[in-house]
C-alpha cells in the first residue's frame, strides 16, 4: 500500500486548509488517483488494521439495496449509525422515515434507480418503445402527457452487458440521482463505477470516481469495497480482475485524523494479501452458467483475506 502512503504525504505537502459542513477543518487537495494491479494482490491498508468485515458488510448491504442503518448493522457494519441517527440536518429532514432510515442511498440507486418518462400521448411510437423497455404507464396528465415508470437495476445491467457485449465502453453505474439527493442522509461519495472487460485476455478492470474522500477513514474502506466488487463481478461473469483505478475529486484529511496518519507514515507497508471468494459463489468461467442472482445471495462471510499482515490498529472519529 505504498500508493496510499504516497497519497497521504501528497495531501500533507500540497493540500490547503478548508472549512466544510462538518465543522472540522480538512487539509484538502483537488484531484488525486491510484492504480492497482489486482493480479498482484488486494489493496488492503497494512499500516493499520483494516476493518475488513465492516467494509464487506457495507458492500453486501449496497448489493441488496438497503436503506436502513439497522440492516447494515445486521451485516456487521456500523458506519451508518451516526449519519442515520446523529446528523442534525438529517434528523430534521422531512424525507427521513424514522430511526435508522438513511433514505435512498447508494444501493437503492444501484439496484432500483427510479426512472420516469413523460411523453406526449400522441407519441405512440415512443410510448410503445418505452413499454417494450419495461416501463409501466402510471398516469395521464391533463395536458396530454403520459407518465411511465420503471426501476432500473443498474448493476445487473452492467453484468448482463459484460457477458453479452464485453467490448461495450458504456458499462457504467452511478448513484448521483439529482432528483433524490435531498432525500438522502448523505449524498454518494463513491458515485461512478465503470467496468472495462477485455474479451481477448478475459480480464476485467474497474474505474471508480469518488467526488469526496476522507483519506484517513474513507479511502481504506472504499478501496476494499471497490476491489471486492470487481472480484465478485469477475467471478459471476467469467473474467479475472486486473486493474483497479481510483480517482478522487476532493482528497482530504480531517484535522483530527492528522496524528493517526502521521503515525502510519512512520510504518513500513507489509505485503499485499489475496482476496478469496467462497467456493459457494458460482464461477462462470468454470460452469458456463450465468447466475447474476448471486448479487443478492452474497454474504459478508463469502469474502476473506489470505495472508493479511498489518501493523497495530489505529482509530480516529468519523466526521458527520
Amino acid at each position: 500500500m505504498k500508493q496510499y502512503l504516497d497519497l497521504v504525504r501528497t495531501v500533507f505537502e500540497q493540500g490547503s486548509w478548508q472549512t466544510n459542513r462538518t465543522g472540522i477543518r480538512t487539509l484538502s487537495l483537488p484531484g488525486a488517483s491510484m492504480r492497482f494491479d489486482l493480479s498482484q494482490g488486494f489493496p488492503a491498508v497494512t499500516t493499520k488494521k483494516l476493518a475488513f468485515k465492516s467494509a464487506v458488510g457495507e458492500l453486501v448491504g449496497f448489493l441488496r439495496g438497503y436503506r436502513s442503518a439497522a440492516e447494515f448493522r445486521a451485516l456487521g457494519c456500523k458506519v451508518w449509525d451516526q449519519n442515520a441517527n446523529e446528523n442534525a440536518a438529517w434528523l430534521a429532514n422531512p424525507y427521513r422515515l424514522g430511526e435508522d432510515d438513511l433514505g435512498p442511498v447508494y444501493g437503492v440507486q444501484w439496484r432500483n434507480w427510479p426512472a420516469f418518462k413523460a411523453l406526449p400521448a400522441s407519441a405512440t411510437g415512443q410510448i410503445a418503445d418505452a413499454l417494450g423497455r419495461g416501463y409501466v404507464r402510471i398516469a395521464d396528465t391533463a395536458d396530454g402527457q403520459v407518465v411511465l415508470y420503471k426501476a432500473v437495476d443498474q448493476l445487473r445491467q452492467c453484468l448482463d452487458t459484460i457477458v453479452n457485449n464485453p467490448s461495450d465502453r458504456r458499462i457504467i453505474f452511478h448513484g448521483w440521482n439529482w432528483a433524490q439527493l435531498e432525500e438522502m442522509a448523505l449524498p454518494p461519495c463513491h458515485l461512478l463505477y465503470q467496468f472495462l472487460p477485455n474479451a481477448g485476455t478475459r480480464e476485467i478492470s474497474l474505474c471508480l470516481y469518488i467526488r469526496s474522500n476522507d483519506i484517513g477513514l474513507g479511502t481504506p474502506f472504499n478501496l476494499t469495497e471497490g476491489a471486492a466488487l470487481l472480484h465478485l463481478v469477475g467471478r459471476l461473469t467469467g473474467f479475472k480482475p486486473k486493474w483497479f483505478s481510483y480517482f478522487i475529486g476532493d482528497a482530504h484529511i480531517y484535522e483530527n485524523h492528522v496524528p493517526m496518519l502521521q503515525q502510519q507514515l512512520t510504518r513500513e507497508p507489509l505485503p499485499a494479501p489475496q482476496l478469496l471468494l467462497s467456493d459457494r459463489i458460482p464461477d462462470y468461467a468454470v460452469t458456463g452458467q450465468y447466475q447474476p442472482e448471486w448479487l443478492e445471495k452474497i454474504e459478508p462471510g463469502d469474502f476473506s483475506l489470505h495472508g493479511y499482515q498489518h501493523h497495530a490498529p489505529l482509530t480516529a472519529p468519523m466526521a458527520v
